[in-house]
């Protein structure tokens, strides 16, 4: 799914309007249509309803489903600014067909006593839509507070007012926290950086059947990973295939106290599709590893942490998870590198020695992936002010170095040398635990070895990562959901595939 900057949602809605052919005012009675189904089937008819409404496109739909909410016997009151009614053509329409409706009170802004509303009402945000761009007034500002301070279900239309489509916000701006945000066809930037997106709640993307043709000839750059993306890059099995059909991996991991690290990410190698498994590891987790990964192959690394990083040239290589930065490991690492020139995937510890020497960067081979969280991408390239302006510098760092960055976040980006970036939208906070990047490490080195592309290794792996986290979680919570968990669940996310 392409990901549209608030001027090409714009355009989209220009030309869809242009093209139907559809007046703007019907445009905006679909999408009031879409919303009112879908809080028609999520709220109870005894829940009153407070719809707050700006004076532009985005209160022009806040009047819509008042109205179309009324006829389904909801009771509904309306807020909005009384003193100007300066509103936008389509908002004007809806304005004065609601205040037809004998059944519906429209109020001030003013007139609003956030303490009136109890804890089984529903607050309703279109304020403000993807067009704002400025800081709001303070008549606005202070509306917003008091429907925060509310209690209640909150729900925002199109976008949280107070947030830009495509920007960071500044850390004191006034926003509406949402429990749920109703989007029109296209996720939205905002929806995705840590910043913005925790005053969304959760996403929902109502297609309003906006022009095909716009979106599919309109270039972008920024994209969401969905299933139609998905099921376009895996490859299912032939049945004629065998082994040397599904590539060699070696998982080169672990040090004394690490083994874990590289017992996980073997694992997760081999519960997606490895052919031949390698682990390069330390003498001392030699029966940890031939016990708990028996499929797997040991290869001799040293004695409490890997001293050699010898390997077949034919050999996908995933390269950090528990290997520590002895100075020896260091050395071998580094004298590896200037001497491997084919893509590998590095994570961890291996990004961390790599980070003691920026210079060191360019041993990293072209078509490579690394996967740093936050933490690790400041080591490696510099600090930055926000997730928005992390993802601008590795889009930067993937080009100068032609390396696929798999940005660990909640919404993980894949920024690739070309300048695309992908966000994942599966996985949870159950995955905030050590040893789940070591998963991750081994699913994407693994589909590499399978020759997957890197772009596409990167972009399935972090989608059947997240995908087995959710799996994970609805069978033992976000808090009680462990690593290992989410490799059990790999085959699930195969079978919804397949």
């Amino acid at each position: 799914m392409k990901i549209f900057t608030a001027s090409q949602i714009r355009a989209c809605d220009e030309f869809t309007i242009h093209n139907e052919p559809i007046t703007s005012h019907f445009l905006m009675e679909r999408a009031a249509q879409k919303c009112t189904d879908y809080l028609f089937k999520r709220l109870d008819i005894e829940q009153k309803i407070h719809i707050f409404c700006g004076n532009g496109n985005n209160g022009g739909d806040g009047f819509a489903i008042a109205r179309m909410l009324y006829y389904l016997n909801f009771d509904v009151e309306v807020y909005t600014d009384l003193s100007l009614q300066n509103f936008s053509k389509d908002a004007t329409i809806n304005f004065s067909l609601l205040k037809e409706l004998s059944g519906i009170e429209i109020k001030d802004f003013s007139e609003f006593d956030s303490s009136e509303i109890i804890e089984n009402e529903v607050v309703i945000d279109a304020v403000f839509g993807s067009g704002l761009n400025r800081k709001m007034e303070e008549k606005l500002a202070k509306t917003i507070e008091k429907m925060n301070s509310a209690k209640g279900t909150k729900i925002s239309i199109d976008i949280p007012s107070g947030l830009f489509c495509d920007e960071i916000i500044d850390t004191n701006a006034v926003v509406f926290k949402a429990d749920d945000t109703l989007s029109f066809q296209f996720y939205k930037k905002a929806f995705l950086h840590p910043e913005t997106g925790r005053y969304c709640g959760k996403i929902e993307i109502l297609d309003i059947n906006l022009s095909e043709k716009f979106i599919n000839e309109t270039k972008t750059s920024d994209f969401i990973i969905d299933e139609n993306l998905i099921k376009k890059i895996y490859k299912p099995r032939n049945d004629f295939s065998h082994k040397g059909n599904f590539g060699k991996t070696c998982i080169i991991a672990g040090s004394f106290g690490k083994i874990g690290a590289a017992v996980l990410a073997t694992k997760s190698a081999l519960k997606t599709g490895s052919g031949l498994t390698y682990i390069l590891a330390p003498k001392c987790g030699y029966e940890i590893l031939q016990t708990s990964c028996p499929e797997a192959m040991f290869l001799y690394g040293g004695k409490d942490f890997i001293q050699n990083f010898e390997v077949e040239n034919d050999f996908t290589c995933g390269i950090g998870a528990g290997l520590g930065t002895d100075p020896e490991t260091e050395e071998k690492f580094l004298e590896f590198l200037n001497n491997y020139s084919l893509p590998l995937v590095l994570d961890a510890d291996a990004l961390n020695i790599l980070a003691k020497n920026s210079k060191k960067l360019n041993l990293i081979p072209e078509k490579s992936i690394i996967t740093p969280h936050p933490k690790e991408f400041a080591r490696l390239f510099g600090e930055t002010k926000n997730s928005f302006e992390r993802l601008n510098l590795a889009k930067l760092k993937a080009k100068e170095l032609q390396i696929f960055i798999v940005l660990k976040d909640h919404h993980t980006q894949i920024v690739t040398p070309e300048g695309e970036v992908f966000y994942n939208i599966t996985g949870n906070s159950g995955l905030a635990k050590g040893g789940s990047g070591d998963v991750l490490l081994g699913i994407i080195t693994s589909l590499l070895a399978q020759n997957y592309s890197p772009k596409n290794a990167s972009i399935f792996g972090v989608w059947i990562h997240g995908k087995a986290a959710d799996l994970a979680a609805k069978k033992h919570s976000k808090e009680a959901m462990l690593p290992s968990d989410v490799i059990d669940n790999l085959g699930e996310v195969f079978k919804i595939l397949y």
